[in-house]
C-alpha cells in the first residue's frame, strides 16, 4: 500500500475543518424553531393578555375561551375587537358643520395661514372641531362569543370556567383554547382566513350533545370615544340588526347604524338553527347529535358572499400562509446568545412580526391600536406610518409597503388642496386623518410636519427592492410635489442667512411651543436628506436637478448646539435645563439614527449628546418608539451596549406584554409603533446601515446574533 504524505494527510484535515467550519457559518436558521419555541400560552383569564388572529386587513381579538365570550373583563384592557380597514361610521352633521370653522389663522410671511384647532372657549368653533375629529370612526363590527350552560341551564360565569390552557400556534397563525365547565372539557379552535374577513371555529366537547353550548352574535352601537373598543350598548334604537337570508347551512344578517351598513354571514356544518335571542343578539345553536361543531363568520360591506370553506379546508389555507410567512422575510436567531436579555429580545421580535402582520398589513396606514381598539377615534396618525411601514422594506417584505402607497395616491388631491389653502407648492400630507385623507383639528397634530418626508424614505425603499424605471415612473409624482412642498414651507432668513424651518411648528419633539419654535434638528436632518433623495430621483429620470429644491438644501442650517450639545431646536438653548423638554420624544437622537449623517452632523458631538441624554431623560414619559429610535443612534455611534440596553430598558413603556404587545399606559394598552419600530431597529442593528463595515453593529461582544435576509438601513 502506498503511504500518504503526512502534509497531504493534514491538508486533508485542514480542509474538512475549513469546510464545517464554512457550513456552520452558514447554516441556515431553524425558522419553525425559532418562531415555535415563542408560542403565547395562557392559563386564566387575563385584561391584558387577549389574543388575536387576523389577516392585516381585519382582525378578530379573543378571550381565555377562544372567542369573545367575556368582552366586559377585557374592556379596560386589550379589549375584545373585531375590525376592518373598512368598518367605519359618522354621526350624522345635524348641526352642518364645516372644517372651515374650526380654522384658526397664523401670520406666516405676510398671509394668513389656517389650521384646523381645537378650540378651548365652548361654542360652535369647539363643536365643529370636536364633531370633525371624532368622524368618522372605526366600528367594532360583532362580538361572537360562546353561550355556556350549567347543567342546571342557567348561564355559566366566568367564575365557572377553570383549568384554562390557551396557546398561540403562531407558525400555523390560529388559537386553540382548552378550559372546563363542570368538569367538563370543552376545545375551541379560531383562526382568520388570509383572503376573507372571516374567522371559522371548531368546538370540541361533550357538553355540545347536553345542548349546554351555543354561539352568539352581538351587535353594538358605535360609542365615538376617544380610546376604547368602539363598541356601546346603551343606545339600542339607534341601530337595526337582522336576519335577510336564511336556510339549512347559513344565515346572513344586516348591521345598519345610521348610513353605515354592513353584513355577517354564519356558515356551519351539521344542523343547527338561528334563534334571536335580544334585539340585537342571535344564537347559533347546534343539534345535539355531535361532540363537535364548526361554523363560520364572514364580515363584507355588501351582501354577496361566496360559500364559506368547512373548517379543515379553512384551517389548511391558513396554515399555508402562515408558514409561507415565516418562510420567507428576514429572520433572527438570538438563541446562542448567553446573555439573559438575549431570549426576551427575541420573543420580542417574533411576536412582533406576527402583531404587525395581522394588524398593520393592509392597504392603508394602520392607526396606532391597529385593529383592535380604537385610539385617537380609531384614526391613523400619518407621521407614524414611518415606524409601521420602513420595516417591511428592512425586513424583506416590501410588498406589503408598496401596497400601502397606494394611500397617498389616493389622497392626493386632499393634500394638494390643504398645501393650497395654506399658500403652498406641491402636497402636505395631513397626520390624524382617516381613508379620505380629511383633517382632524388639533392643537398639536396640525403643526406637525415630520410626515411629510415619509412618502420619499417609502419611495426610495421601494426604488432600492427594484432600481428600474418602472418604479420610479410609479412614484415620482409623489416624490416630486413632497419634495415641492418641502422647499415651499423652508423661508429663508436674510439675518442668519439660512433656511429656516418654522413657526408655527411643533417638531416630533411635541413639547416645543409652536409660536416659537423653528429648526428643530431631526426636522432639518430629515428636510436635507428628503430633498436630496428627491434631486437624485430627478436625476435617474434624466430630468435637470430642481434650482429651488437645491437652494434649500444648501442654505439648511447645521444643527444648533450649545455646551458641546445638540440642541432640541435653535428656537431651544434651555433645551436640557428645562424638564419638560426631556420628558418627551428624544428626537435630537433620531437624527442620527433615523436618518443617516447628513449636513454636516459631527459625531462627536452627537456621541456627548446621546449620553447626556441617556443619562438625564425621563425615560419613564417617553414612548415605546423612542427606545428602538435611541438604539438606532447608538447603533450608528458605534455604542453597541446602549442600544441593547435602550432595546430592554426596564420602564413601564418598554414592557412587552405576554401576548407580544407594547403597552404604555392606561389608555395605550397596546402600541404597534413599539413593535414596528423595534423591528426597524433590530434589522439595524444586524444588517447594519449605509457605509457600515462592521458584522452585526448593534450588538456587543459576546452577541452570537444570526440572522438572514435583512437589508441595512438607509
Amino acid at each position: 500500500m502506498k503511504l500518504i504524505p503526512k502534509y497531504l494527510t493534514w491538508l486533508f484535515v485542514i480542509l474538512v475543518i475549513a469546510c464545517s467550519s464554512e457550513k456552520k457559518k452558514n447554516k441556515k436558521i431553524d425558522r419553525f424553531a425559532l418562531v415555535n419555541r415563542h408560542n403565547v400560552q395562557i392559563a386564566g383569564f387575563d385584561s391584558l393578555n387577549s389574543l388575536t388572529v387576523g389577516n392585516g386587513r381585519f382582525a378578530f381579538t379573543v378571550d381565555a375561551t377562544g372567542l369573545q365570550t367575556f368582552p366586559d373583563f377585557y374592556k379596560n384592557g386589550v379589549c375584545l375587537g373585531t375590525q376592518s380597514e373598512w368598518g367605519w361610521h359618522s354621526f350624522p352633521n345635524l348641526e352642518n358643520y364645516r372644517l372651515e370653522e374650526t380654522f384658526q389663522y397664523y401670520e406666516v410671511e405676510g398671509r394668513q395661514v389656517p389650521y384646523a384647532v381645537q378650540w378651548k372657549e365652548p361654542g360652535r368653533k369647539q363643536e365643529a372641531a370636536n364633531y370633525f375629529r371624532m368622524n368618522p370612526h372605526r366600528l367594532h363590527l360583532g362580538f361572537i362569543g360562546l353561550e355556556l350552560f350549567k347543567n342546571d341551564k342557567s348561564p355559566a360565569a366566568r367564575d365557572n370556567i377553570s383549568k384554562i390552557n390557551q396557546q398561540l400556534d403562531l407558525w400555523k397563525g390560529n388559537i386553540k383554547s382548552i378550559f372546563q365547565v363542570e368538569g367538563d372539557e370543552i376545545t375551541v379552535q379560531t383562526l382568520c382566513h388570509p383572503d376573507r374577513d372571516m374567522i371559522a371555529v371548531k368546538v370540541n366537547s361533550e357538553r355540545l350533545q347536553k345542548g349546554l353550548i351555543a354561539a352568539k352574535l352581538t351587535f353594538s352601537n358605535p360609542t365615538g370615544n376617544f380610546a376604547d373598543s368602539g363598541a356601546g350598548f346603551d343606545k339600542p334604537d339607534s341601530h337595526t340588526s337582522e336576519i335577510i337570508s336564511y336556510d339549512p347551512q347559513s344565515a346572513v344578517f344586516m348591521h345598519q347604524i345610521d348610513s353605515a351598513k354592513y353584513f355577517v354571514k354564519l356558515s356551519w356544518e351539521g344542523n343547527a338553527v338561528i334563534e334571536k335571542k335580544e334585539r340585537h343578539c342571535f344564537l347559533l345553536i347546534p343539534s345535539i347529535e355531535n361532540a363537535q361543531f364548526s361554523f363560520s363568520a364572514e364580515f363584507k360591506q355588501v351582501d354577496h358572499f361566496e360559500d364559506a370553506p368547512e373548517f379543515s379546508k379553512a384551517y389548511q389555507e391558513t396554515e399555508i400562509f402562515w408558514k409561507a410567512f415565516w418562510e420567507s422575510g428576514g429572520a433572527v436567531d438570538f438563541s446562542e446568545t448567553k446573555d439573559p436579555r438575549a431570549f426576551e429580545l427575541e420573543r420580542r421580535v417574533v411576536l412582533s412580526q406576527y402583531l404587525t402582520r395581522i394588524q398593520c398589513a393592509g392597504n392603508f396606514p394602520p392607526q396606532e391600536t391597529g385593529l383592535t381598539y380604537n385610539s385617537w377615534f380609531g384614526k391613523p396618525h400619518l407621521e407614524m406610518h414611518w415606524w409601521h411601514g420602513v420595516h417591511w422594506a428592512y425586513w424583506n417584505r416590501t410588498d406589503i409597503l408598496e401596497k400601502q402607497m397606494q394611500y397617498y395616491f389616493d389622497i392626493f388631491n386632499k393634500a394638494e388642496e390643504k398645501a393650497k389653502r395654506q399658500g403652498y407648492p406641491g402636497v402636505r400630507w395631513p397626520k390624524m386623518t382617516d381613508r379620505q385623507g380629511n383633517d382632524s383639528p388639533s392643537g398639536v397634530g396640525e403643526f406637525l410636519i415630520w410626515q411629510q418626508p415619509h412618502t420619499i424614505y417609502f419611495a426610495e425603499l421601494l426604488y432600492r427592492k427594484h432600481p428600474d424605471r418602472e418604479i420610479l415612473e410609479k412614484y415620482a409624482t409623489l416624490v416630486f410635489a413632497t419634495a415641492d412642498f418641502m422647499a415651499g414651507f423652508a423661508r429663508f432668513n436674510t439675518q442668519t442667512q439660512h433656511y429656516i424651518l418654522g413657526p408655527p411648528l411643533i417638531p416630533a419633539q411635541e413639547s416645543l411651543e409652536k409660536e416659537k419654535t423653528f429648526n428643530p434638528p431631526f426636522e432639518i436632518a430629515y428636510w436635507h436628506w428628503a430633498l436630496s433623495v428627491a434631486q437624485k430621483w430627478k436625476e435617474r429620470m434624466g430630468f435637470p436637478v430642481n434650482g429651488t429644491w437645491q437652494k434649500v438644501i444648501d442654505g439648511l442650517p447645521q444643527f444648533a448646539q450649545k455646551d458641546g450639545l445638540y440642541l432640541a431646536a435653535e428656537s431651544a438653548p434651555d433645551s436640557y435645563k428645562n424638564e419638560r423638554y426631556y420628558s418627551d420624544h428624544p428626537m435630537v437622537l433620531g437624527a442620527f439614527g433615523m436618518m443617516p449623517g447628513v449636513n454636516e452632523i459631527d459625531t462627536a458631538v452627537m456621541s456627548a449628546t446621546f449620553d447626556h441624554i441617556d443619562k438625564i431623560w425621563n425615560w419613564d414619559k417617553t414612548w415605546g418608539w423612542d427606545y428602538p429610535m435611541a438604539a438606532m443612534c447608538a447603533t450608528r455611534l458605534g455604542k453597541p451596549e446602549n442600544a441593547v440596553e435602550l432595546l430592554m430598558k426596564d420602564v413601564v413603556k418598554n414592557t412587552y406584554l405576554k401576548n407580544g404587545h407594547n403597552w404604555q399606559d392606561n389608555r395605550l394598552r397596546i402600541y404597534l409603533p413599539g413593535n414596528g419600530g423595534l423591528l426597524a431597529a433590530v434589522a439595524m442593528m444586524c444588517a447594519g446601515f449605509d457605509g457600515n463595515t462592521k458584522e452585526n453593529p448593534g450588538f456587543p461582544k459576546g452577541w452570537k446574533v444570526k440572522w438572514e435576509n435583512l437589508q441595512p438601513v438607509f
